[in-house]
Parts: structure tokens; sequence; C-alpha cells
């Protein structure tokens, strides 16, 4: 996967740098997989950085995307949506609870 950034801002107030980045894939690479390509060029660990969206053309292999790097994870969990962090964290952490029998 050949990840580029076009822009980095940061946000001093909600303690986070906003990226704007473009993929050239055959095929969408999966949310996991652009996480972790972003922690590993931004130095961070992968729970610090959420996937804002990831768009493609028709007919293109160019992909573009927002992301959010944080500086810890639970900055991340209080400022973003809850729909956006259940999408980037995926199943690996649904637990389900036992209910006790009678």
């Amino acid at each position: 996967m050949k990840l580029e950034l076009t822009s980095t801002k940061i946000n001093q107030l909600l303690e986070r740098k906003e990226l704007i980045f473009k993929i050239e894939e055959q095929s969408t690479p999966s949310r996991a997989e652009v996480r972790r390509e972003i922690a590993v060029m931004m130095r961070t660990e992968i729970d610090n950085v959420i996937i804002k969206s990831i768009d493609t053309v028709s007919g293109s292999r160019m992909i573009t995307g927002v992301a959010h790097v944080y500086n810890d994870a639970n900055t991340a969990k209080k400022i973003e949506a809850e729909y956006l962090i259940k999408r980037n964290i995926g199943k690996k952490e649904n637990v389900t609870e036992e209910k006790p029998t009678q």
C-alpha cells in the first residue's frame, strides 16, 4: 500500500493532528490496514489513530481519506463520536457478557 499525506494540520485545542491522505491501491484497504500504516508513519500507538472517512472514486485506483491522530487514546474516546470509535476498533473489543443461569 502506498500511503501519502496530502495535508497535516495541528489542532492544539483538541490535542490532535488532522490528516488528509491518499492511497494508490488496486482495492480499497480496510480501516485496520490504514490505521496501522498511519500509526507507523506518525510514530504513535494504533489506538491513537481514528479514521474519519475513506472515499474511493469509481474507475480510479486513488483512495482519499481523513484521519485524526490524538496524543492519547482517552482524548480520542472523549472527543470522537461513538460510531467512529466502534468502526475503527472493530470486533476485537466486542465482549459478550454471560448471563447467570437460574
